[in-house]
């Protein structure tokens, strides 16, 4: 009995055993020969090994046995002649079970935030149009200008004031607005001043006039009809030789003129045609005797041909010139037939002038019209050469306007210009600082000149011919920089040397002369301006009327070589703009107070400064 119990507990053990172990086994447990793997049996039957998270993660709960025996008895295994007894390692792996050690701490606050970004419905609409596969560049359609705002925005503005000199100054402007097609406009001017060195230093100028120009369709239409009234005295004399009886007779000038011009619109079409008529005249006269009346018919016509510029034009300038000692029909003919062609650098121009003078005088001309351009630094300079001629109608309007202090029955006679050659550069040496610079030399016959007639008149001048050729040659230079819309200064410089035929000097006509100037803009509010004249010495000629010998006093025609020394005169504005209609402006002129002297014993005035205010409406 005791030994019953004794072998059903040792059964229950085995079973306990063995039945997991097999229960457990991973794979087929047909393997190589136990005699290849076998081990002491002396070795612990069990041994647990460590594995890495994955293989234990994987094999979690899995239990695997490596057994070399397939049956338990020694004969199935003939390298365990005890048969029961076990020869082979047994692994068992259980599922892993992390601890609080083996933990990481992750160093970051988690974000408990939705950003979710939101994510609107879209809304798909097919365009009907029709997809173009045309590859080609477009031409850009044009755009029709902005609008923008006016800087001036008055139509009308009106200046007024008044000087040391008793001056008394006014001008007015006047238009219809901003309208392109369609312009009108009118002007008054009037300045009146009073010298105080010599007697009667009077002088004074009103003008008046309209203006108008339409564009139309085709062709643009412009007129323009202007009035002027200047007066002085005849105030000079030698003030180290005073006359007994000083002449100061009153002198005025009235002229009155008008022009109209219809020209053809231009149009950048190939082989074009284009157009233009142009009437203009005046009449002229002073306190006395003196009468000149004008009439000029001109136009031309010009046609396109490929890269030819081919044209004709004309004019008719009728003239008809009175004193109390003369009255002379002075008229001239005048046809230039031309060709022009311009290249990529260069541009030339191919003509003649003919001239045909009748009236009191008869003669047929023919000069040339000649000029060159070419580009030498593209863009930036260019070398031009010219050469022409022409007949200078003698004028009474221009002498007068030269030198007011003219006496009666100037001598009418036209000069030529036989042949004016010029070479030289222009162009653009830096962002906007533009020059020009040529040297000349021109033949001229019978040459006009202004010379005191004192001898006969007391204190008037007359004009005078150098008879023959004579020849003026020299140099000019200007200059215009830009620094901005705000700076700007310009200046002119002529050099020039005369060879007179007959005539001792060139009488009156300086042989340097500098004019420059320039115009800043401070603000908005400030504007400044000054100008500088330099005018080289010149000479004057008079004749003796008696000199004093042993004999006595006798007559005598001595000429007598009177030198007119160089000035210089500096002049200043500024201008204050106090709002867009309102501003004060001031003027000083002949700021270095000199003696200056265009004309002999006819000094100009002194230092004088005039203010005054514009009211723009």
């Amino acid at each position: 009995m005791k030994l019953k119990y004794t072998y059903t507990l040792f059964t229950l053990i085995m079973v306990l055993y063995f039945v997991p172990a097999n229960a457990q086994k991973k794979t087929n447990t047909a393997k190589k020969p136990a005699a290849k793997t076998t081990r002491p049996a002396a070795k612990p039957a069990a041994t647990v090994k460590k594995a890495d998270a994955k293989s234990l993660g994987e094999a979690a709960a899995k239990v695997t046995v490596k057994d070399t025996v397939k049956g338990g008895g020694a004969a199935n295994n003939p390298a365990n002649p005890n048969g029961g007894s076990l020869s082979e390692e047994i692994v068992i792996t259980s599922a892993y079970k992390p601890v609080l050690a083996d933990a990481v701490k992750i160093r970051r606050n988690p974000d408990l935030e939705d950003k979710t970004p939101f994510k609107a419905p879209l809304t798909y609409v097919p365009l009907d149009k029709r997809l173009d596969k045309d590859n080609e560049i477009k031409q850009l359609n044009s755009m029709k200008m902005p609008v923008t705002p006016d800087t001036l925005p008055y139509n009308n503005i009106v200046r007024a004031g008044v000087g040391n000199l008793k001056t008394t100054f006014l001008e007015g402007y006047f238009g219809n607005g901003p309208d392109q097609a369609l312009q009108v406009s009118g002007y008054v001017k009037h300045i009146a001043q009073s010298g105080t060195t010599y007697y009667k230093q009077n002088s004074s100028k009103d003008e008046v006039g309209v203006f108008g120009k339409s564009i139309g369709e085709t062709n643009t239409l412009t007129g323009r009809l202007d009035y002027s009234n200047s007066s002085n005295y005849f105030y000079g004399y030698n003030l180290l030789h005073p006359p007994a009886t000083l002449d100061v007779a009153h002198q005025y000038f009235n002229t009155l003129s008008g022009e109209g011009e219809i020209a053809r619109n231009y149009k950048d079409i190939e082989n074009d045609f284009t157009y233009a008529l142009k009437l203009k005249g005046y009449l002229f006269g002073d306190r006395f005797k003196a009468r000149e009346n004008n009439l000029v018919l001109a136009g031309f016509v010009n046609k396109t041909i490929n890269e030819f510029y081919t044209g004709l034009a004309v004019s008719l300038d009728l003239s008809t010139q009175k004193d109390s000692l003369y009255s002379f029909n002075n008229s001239i003919v005048r046809a230039n037939p031309y060709i022009k062609f311009q290249g990529e650098n260069y541009k030339i121009d191919a003509g003649v002038n003919l001239v045909d003078e009748f009236g009191f005088a008869g003669r047929f001309s023919i000069f040339p019209a000649a000029k060159l351009e070419y580009q030498v630094i593209p863009k930036y300079v260019r070398l031009f050469v010219e050469a022409k001629g022409d007949v200078n109608k003698s004028s009474l309007r221009d002498f007068f306007g030269i030198n007011p202090f003219l006496g009666k029955n100037l001598l009418i006679q036209s000069s030529v210009d036989k042949l004016d050659l010029s070479a030289g550069l222009k162009g653009t040496l830096a962002p906007g600082l533009g020059f020009k610079a040529d040297v000349f030399r021109n033949s001229v016959k019978n040459m006009p000149l202004i010379v005191n007639d004192f001898v006969a008149t007391q204190n008037r001048f007359t004009v005078i011919y150098d008879n023959g050729n004579a020849t003026v040659s020299g140099f000019n230079g200007e200059l215009d920089y830009k620094a901005s819309s705000d700076v700007d200064v310009f200046g002119r410089v002529e050099f020039k040397d005369y060879k007179m035929a007959s005539e001792a000097q060139a009488w009156n006509l300086p042989k340097f002369k500098l004019t420059a100037g320039t115009a800043i803009n401070i603000n908005d509010k400030v504007k400044i301006t000054g100008s500088l004249v330099f005018r080289g010495s010149s000479y004057d000629r008079t004749y003796d009327v008696s000199v004093t010998t042993a004999a006595g006093v006798v007559p005598s025609p001595g000429l007598n070589i009177i030198n007119i020394s160089s000035f210089a005169d500096l002049s200043g504005s500024v201008e204050y703009k106090v709002n867009k209609q309102i501003s004060i402006f001031g003027r000083v002129n002949n700021i270095l107070n000199s003696t200056n002297q265009t004309w002999v014993h006819y000094p100009d005035y002194g230092f004088n400064i005039f203010g005054g205010a514009s009211f723009s409406f």
